[in-house]
């Protein structure tokens, strides 16, 4: 996938994570949250043995990946703040 794809799929995949996880974060963090769920999603995925072909394959795989990091982000921002 190129460049942009990624872009595009990035930007789907973390406005997808927002709305399942009830924030706000903006165009440029939705796409960035988007491409570093593609990459933990991946991962994870990758460790059960599931590969993903596609687009619609790889956009789940990166929403799945963005909604495991805002939950661990939030996980580390309630534990600093106690």
């Amino acid at each position: 996938m190129n460049f942009i794809g990624w872009i595009i799929i990035g930007g789907l995949a973390g406005w997808l994570a927002e709305k399942f996880m009830k924030g706000n974060y903006g165009l440029l963090a939705n796409i960035g949250l988007g491409i570093l769920g593609g990459v933990v999603g991946g991962w994870a995925f990758g460790l059960i043995g599931l590969e993903t072909e596609g687009f619609i394959d790889t956009l789940v795989t990166a929403t799945i990946g963005a909604c495991l990091c805002i939950a661990l982000y939030r996980g580390f921002k309630s534990r600093q703040s106690r």
